[in-house]
Order: C-alpha cells, then sequence, then structure tokens
C-alpha cells in the first residue's frame, strides 16, 4: 500500500470557505504540516479536526524535510499553507516537488 501526501488548499480570509474533501482529508491523515500552526490550528478548532500538526516552514525546513519523508513512509500526510494551496510560492514546494 503506498501512502499518499496531500496538498490541501485551504480558505483565504473566509474559514468557510474549505471543501468538505479537504475538511475529510484533514480529518484523515496522520498528521498536517503547516506553515503557521497558530492559523491553521484556527481551521481545524472550527471543524474538530484534532489529527496532529507541526510546523513547516521556511526556518525549519531542513529539519522538517526528512521528518516529513519518515512520516509519509508510516501514513497519509496532508500539507496546508497559511491561506491558498501550498507549494506555489511557500517551503512546501521544495518537499512537494521532492517527493
Amino acid at each position: 500500500m503506498t501512502n499518499s501526501l496531500y496538498v490541501v488548499t485551504t480558505p483565504i480570509g473566509n474559514l468557510e470557505d474549505i471543501t468538505f474533501r479537504a475538511i475529510r482529508i484533514l480529518k484523515e491523515v496522520s498528521l498536517i504540516a503547516a506553515e503557521d500552526t497558530r492559523v491553521t490550528r484556527k481551521l481545524l478548532t472550527k471543524y474538530s479536526i484534532n489529527t496532529k500538526l507541526i510546523s513547516f516552514n521556511e526556518h525549519n525546513k531542513h529539519i522538517r524535510i526528512p521528518k516529513l519523508l519518515k512520516e509519509i513512509r508510516l501514513g497519509d500526510i496532508a500539507i496546508v499553507s497559511d491561506a491558498g494551496t501550498p507549494g506555489i510560492n511557500d517551503p512546501a514546494a521544495e518537499f512537494v516537488f521532492g517527493v
């Protein structure tokens, strides 16, 4: 069985502008890597999502990428940015293209 990396788009501005699929994925994965955990925590709290959350940003990406590679071997993970789609103009791009 192959585990998956989900690149999940988050709302820009209004937390209600999220898809049902995004909510389901964030609930089902074993780990969420977020650009800013404080911002993502607000979204997770609103939708009662209790998935483990770690920071993944420009300052810690060199430490986090090996950890995320290890985590994806253990289960599905999701990457989110503060708003919009991760991997376009944030630290997730380096990880997404490396996987």
